[in-house]
């Protein structure tokens, strides 16, 4: 109702100029027709509202009783829960008495899948034949029981590996040259100790799955046999193996040469050598020297002329020279004619025992020298890092075992041209003390003649 009222007097106010025009008759109807439509628009409005009101009221009654039967589902779900936990309590106890045997099995299959895992991993067999893990991966890593089928596979790749470690096979596969380019190389592997190519020996690189000529090879023998192994199909072949499956060919490449040791000896290593190639040839020079005048003075005993190209026939010349002068003469001359050929016969021998001297002590002299500077990388970096100590100290072992290297032979050679010099000048007191004697004996029948 006070509705209709404003919406007159907003209607009086807007026509207030009309006002002046209309009959209150014409005012009087307009607001009765005004007052109608108020009230069936509020009619509807409410109708409207009882509606909405009888729809929300079913709702909620539907929706009473959708929560009286989730209560009542709920009630029975809970006491379903409450009945299937204890049931599964009775047989996770069941299982645990059953399963015992099988959890050491389980215990077992993991631990030798592991184990399987690293040994096919670290395995030459492995270059060529491929993707044998997986199922070893997934028997480690799983914590159910493993299957029939999975425990199999698992034996089976035992089984390849055992008899693939008895098998010489050839086979293509990628090769890292020592020049760092990797090509495609006929490789032939003998059993799972070593892989050859060309008469080179590989080396697995687990990480990469490739294999890697070594960069310092065995000797050339051990290379030869690799060969003939490439290339024999039947009968026995002599090869050399790594039975370390790596680490005796790991230690050569880390192992220097001989060039690189005398390396490490620094400049008292090359005047060692130095010192044992002058030494040598002295030796070989008196060698040879003494051999033939041996020879020549082991003749002149059979002659019965002096022959002046030996130590002997040049003495006995002299004694030939003498013959009708007295002994003390004879034995005077000759006694010259001896001590001419002592120069000849031991030149040279006082040399090699000054290099036989000479070679310890440089090699002493480097033992100090290598030791000075082993302390010196001590004062400027510590004890840390072994490294900076291995110069000096290589130095110090290299000249030490260079210079015993050299003496050692030189000695034993100098003794024994020594040896075979007072030999030789043995042989001539002898037959100068013979020429003597025989000088002697003629002259006494000379003075017993009548």
């Amino acid at each position: 109702m006070y509705q209709g009222l404003i919406i007159i007097c907003l209607f009086f106010s807007a026509q207030l100029n009309a006002a002046q025009v209309m009959t209150l008759d014409d005012l009087l109807r307009q607001a009765r027709e005004n007052l109608t439509a108020s009230q069936q628009i509020n009619k509807q409005r409410e109708q409207a509202f009882l509606a909405t009101k009888k729809l929300r009221k079913k709702k909620l009654k539907q929706a009473k009783q959708d929560l009286k039967r989730a209560e009542k589902t709920s009630k029975q779900l809970k006491k379903q829960y409450n009945k299937n936990e204890k049931r599964i309590a009775e047989l996770k106890k069941r299982l645990a008495d059953r399963s015992a045997t099988l959890g050491e099995v389980f215990g077992v299959v993991h631990q030798v899948a592991d184990d399987t895992a690293g040994l096919l991993h670290h395995s030459l067999v492995s270059t060529q034949v491929a993707d044998r893990q997986p199922i070893l991966s997934k028997l480690t890593k799983s914590k159910t029981l493993p299957s029939i089928q999975e425990m199999e596979k698992m034996w089976l790749g035992l089984l390849e590996e055992m008899t693939e470690s008895g098998k010489v096979s050839r086979y293509k596969a990628a090769v890292i040259t020592a020049d760092g380019t990797e090509t495609e190389k006929a490789v032939t592997r003998a059993g799972n100790f070593n892989a050859f190519s060309e008469g080179k020996y590989l080396r697995y690189l687990p990480e990469s799955k490739r294999l890697v000529e070594l960069a310092k090879q065995p000797s050339s023998r051990y290379q030869e046999m690799a060969r003939e192994l490439e290339t024999k199909t039947n009968g026995v072949v002599t090869v050399g193996i790594d039975p370390s499956r790596g680490a005796i060919l790991s230690a050569i490449v880390q192992t220097p040469s001989l060039k690189e040791r005398i390396k490490q000896g620094g400049v008292i290593a090359y005047i060692i050598l130095l010192v044992g190639v002058v030494a040598l040839l002295i030796i070989l020079e008196r060698w040879l020297v003494l051999l033939v005048t041996s020879r020549k003075m082991n003749k002149q005993l059979k002659l019965d002329e002096a022959n002046t190209n030996n130590p002997l026939g040049r003495v006995l010349a002299v004694a030939n020279t003498v013959p009708r002068q007295g002994l003390e003469t004879l034995q005077l001359k000759l006694d010259e004619a001896i001590l001419k050929e002592l120069p000849r016969i031991e030149r040279g021998l006082s040399t090699i025992a000054i290099m036989a001297a000479i070679a310890p002590l440089l090699g002493l002299l480097g033992t100090v020298t290598g030791m000075i500077e082993t302390f010196t990388s001590i004062t400027l970096f510590g004890t840390g890092d072994p490294k900076y100590m291995s110069s000096g100290i290589s130095q110090a072992l290299v000249t030490t075992e260079l210079g015993l290297a050299v003496a050692i032979p030189v000695i034993v050679f100098h003794s024994y041209l020594t040896s075979r010099g007072n030999h030789l000048i043995q042989i001539l007191d002898e037959q100068s003390a013979g020429l003597v004697a025989i000088s002697s004996d003629k002259k006494h029948a000379r003075s017993e003649a009548p």
